[in-house]
């Protein structure tokens, strides 16, 4: 069967439409366990207008035997169309989640305010409704017109009766939609902003708890939370509201049915037993809608996060898996790179040119706030708004298979961060470890003696975030991590931050055999101990790149600066340097 059109929207859409035949196979169990709903009003209409009137005690046998199969096949049904739901949410996750998990992540880089632990959010909230009560009231729906056409065949004002109270239903349905949208979806927005808030604190406790900060930012979380409180607390009085005046209506609909088919029985226009069979048979056809009003705000919220989930599907699809390339050798070209931010008027990095062969050691230096780190995120592709060209071995590096490239890239931000395992595991990227790579890059990195004195060696847990871990100490295991497997490029981005000159003096070596081993590396520092290692040298000044071009080249540049008469040193900077 070709796919709609409204089903190509996104990967979410498709996935959906090829679980159609399951859904078509809970229509139909549905069916039939609706169908059966009639057997109580059958029943009642057979013991009081056929049993009590032949006081026959077989006739009575035959058909509760006859009611109690016909209510093991209804069972039956909504077992089956339960279970069924069930099994189908969870292959729904099992082929989402992974391009959810790439999908939130690329998202997060990219700073568009996703966050992965919400994505997977929003696809358990989709699943939930899937399987929940909430999904039986639109497979039971379709059926409420068969309730209401049976209420007409027992008496025409009964049928009547039944579509105005079906109506005033659906008139609170909507009413509950048009009215609780707008409040939910500002109360799910303060409240995640509420906790977003908390959890960037969370993370810099000891130094919220050193400084005495804790008292100032609670009063700050404490506005954003009395403002969802606020607004929760308006959207839930409406919810309740709402179904204050569903249960009236519900109630007011169970004794007007009894009584208007009282009064019909009186007149002698109906039996008995269709008097009690109506008011059964009235509940049974507004349940669809009742659980319609009381599930209402489940489905606005599914309906945001099918939403959320779908634009993020979209803006973040799947790479291609069968895109393959020869490895890379580390050559890096950068052509009229802009980088900006949210909330800056002026670019960070500035009509950045400058071609870098591989094997070389790159020194980049500059002052704070010159562009250093974001010219390293740059490199690695995970700045989030670049123009220009970003290159490797003259490919575009966002036309990479980012799972093939990785193991090609090596990088140590400034901001270590290191995951909740083992030392060898970190260093190993927590892909299948390589005992001998792992101790080679160690050694390299000047960590391996260190490591040995641990209790448990290279299987030593390092706590969440490497918490059991020295600044020192995670400095260097992720350095490891940055050189494990030799990739071919290698940014580094202030490595000697924390060390002592003892591991300044290890990473300088580890550099050189980098070099040796015909890898490109970028090592930015403010450290002039660092130009020692370099091949060439790069300076940023306010986001312009002052000076590149081979050490010596550069240095005697500056030193001739240096030399001149003041004035001249007021001139604009000198064009980068030649190869």
């Amino acid at each position: 069967m070709k796919t709609p059109e409204f089903f190509k929207r996104s990967d979410l859409t498709a996935t959906l439409w090829s679980f159609r035949r399951e859904f078509l196979i809970v229509g139909a169990f549905s069916m039939v366990a609706n169908l059966l709903m009639l057997t109580p009003t059958l029943y009642m209409l057979q013991v009081y207008d056929r049993v009590l009137a032949s006081q026959s005690e077989l006739t009575l046998i035959a058909v509760s035997v006859l009611t109690l199969f016909l209510f093991g096949i209804m069972a039956f049904a909504e077992w089956m169309r339960s279970r069924l739901l069930v099994s189908t949410g969870v292959r729904l996750d099992e082929q989402l989640s992974s391009q959810v998990f790439n999908a939130s992540f690329e998202a997060h880089l990219s700073q568009s305010g996703a966050a992965p632990s919400r994505a997977f959010g929003d696809l358990i909230q989709i699943r939930q409704f899937l399987t929940g009560n909430g999904i039986f009231a639109f497979f039971d729906a379709p059926w409420v017109p068969i309730y209401m056409a049976v209420m007409f065949f027992l008496h025409p004002w009964l049928g009547v009766l039944g579509i105005v109270f079906a109506i005033i239903q659906a008139a609170l349905a909507w009413f509950g939609h048009r009215h609780t949208l707008a409040p939910s979806e500002e109360a799910v927005k303060a409240g995640s902003e509420a906790s977003n808030f908390l959890q960037g604190k969370l993370r810099n406790a000891e130094v919220l708890e050193s400084m005495g900060m804790v008292g100032n930012l609670q009063t700050r979380w404490a506005q954003r939370h009395q403002a969802y409180l606020d607004k929760s607390g308006t959207t839930q009085h409406l919810t309740h509201r709402i179904t204050a005046i569903s249960k009236f209506v519900r109630y007011t609909q169970q004794s007007l049915s009894l009584g208007a088919g009282a009064l019909l029985a009186i007149n002698g226009e109906i039996s008995l037993g269709a008097m009690i069979a109506t008011n059964v048979l009235m509940t049974r056809a507004l349940a669809p809608i009742d659980q319609m009003v009381g599930g209402w705000r489940q489905f606005i919220g599914m309906r945001y996060a099918f939403e959320r989930l779908e634009k993020m599907l979209q803006e973040f699809p799947p790479r291609d898996p069968g895109l393959k390339r020869v490895a890379p050798t580390g050559e890096v070209t950068l052509q009229q790179v802009f980088a900006t931010a949210p909330g800056r008027k002026q670019p960070i990095l500035k009509d950045i040119n400058l071609s870098v062969p591989a094997g070389t050691i790159t020194v980049v230096l500059g002052p704070s706030g010159s562009g250093k780190s974001t010219l390293a995120r740059v490199l690695m592709g995970i700045w989030p708004d670049v123009t220009g060209n970003v290159l490797i071995d003259g490919l575009p590096i966002a036309g990479w298979n980012r799972v093939e490239l990785g193991p090609h890239l090596g990088y140590l931000p400034q901001d270590i961060e290191l995951f909740e395992g083992t030392i060898a595991e970190n260093i190993a990227r927590f892909s299948e470890v390589d005992s001998e790579q792992i101790i080679a890059a160690a050694q390299s990195a000047g960590l391996h003696e260190m490591i040995l004195r641990f209790p448990k060696g290279y299987d030593t847990p390092i706590g969440e975030a490497g918490n059991l871990l020295s600044g020192g100490q995670r400095q260097r295991i992720g350095l490891a991590r940055a050189i494990y497997g030799k990739p071919k490029l290698v940014v580094l981005d202030e490595p000697n931050a924390n060390l002592d000159e003892a591991g300044e003096a290890a990473l300088f070596r580890t550099v050189s055999q980098l070099k040796a081993d015909g890898q490109t590396v970028f090592l930015i520092t403010h450290r002039p101990a660092a130009v020692a290692v370099a091949d060439r040298i790069l300076i940023l000044r306010d986001g312009h790149l002052v000076a590149n071009g081979p050490r010596d080249a550069v240095i005697a540049a500056m030193q001739a600066q240096r030399a001149a008469p003041q004035s001249q040193t007021q001139l604009p900077p000198a064009p980068a340097l030649p190869a």
